[in-house]
């Protein structure tokens, strides 16, 4: 069973870490989140049933759970900070793509997405996870899964209009 869990680990944690990340704005508590959910599937009455869910659903439903947990206990609402810092120790590509004007203003229009909205949108466009997996993982149905992503994207799109129109000028202005 160890070594399955540590080939579950290595091929999951990293993907789990950044939506952990992107929920909660701490990387910090993002490994916290990882490892407990980790440490939940060795625990004699865990509730993951592999003939009900492949362990990459079960893993993201958890992380979410667990990040709106301790979000809940904050007693605030998930929003990502704009200090980057905690994201470019952990070495990802979000940090590279922060230290533009346009990652940034990204970051802040994903962040400002209702929650609902916003974990939609992280799994199925930074986790690359179907409709059918996302609406497993947390729970929905496929229609509603549908429905926040498309208003997800259509506040985005509203969101980062401005940024849209000045890079269009830009290359109109090339010769």
């Amino acid at each position: 069973m160890s070594q399955a869990l540590l080939r579950l680990f290595e091929d999951h944690h990293e993907a789990l870490f950044r939506f952990a990340y992107r929920l909660t704005g701490s990387a910090a508590e993002a490994e916290d989140i990882v490892q407990e959910c980790f440490l939940g599937l060795l625990k004699p009455n865990s509730a993951y049933d592999a003939r009900r869910t492949p362990p990459r659903t079960y893993l993201f439903g958890a992380v979410r759970n667990q990040a709106l947990k301790r979000i809940a206990r904050r007693g605030r609402t998930a929003e990502l900070q704009d200090d980057a810092s905690d994201l470019a120790d952990a070495g990802s590509p979000e940090a590279e793509a922060q230290r533009t004007e346009l990652g940034a203003a990204v970051q802040r229009a994903i962040a400002e997405l209702p929650p609902t909205q916003r974990e939609v949108l992280l799994l199925a466009h930074y986790e690359q996870m179907s409709l059918a997996e996302i609406a497993e993982a947390l729970s929905l149905e496929i229609g509603a899964v549908k429905s926040r992503l498309q208003r997800a994207r259509a506040g985005l799109k509203e969101a980062l209009a401005p940024y849209a129109r000045s890079v269009e000028k830009n290359v109109e202005k090339r010769p």
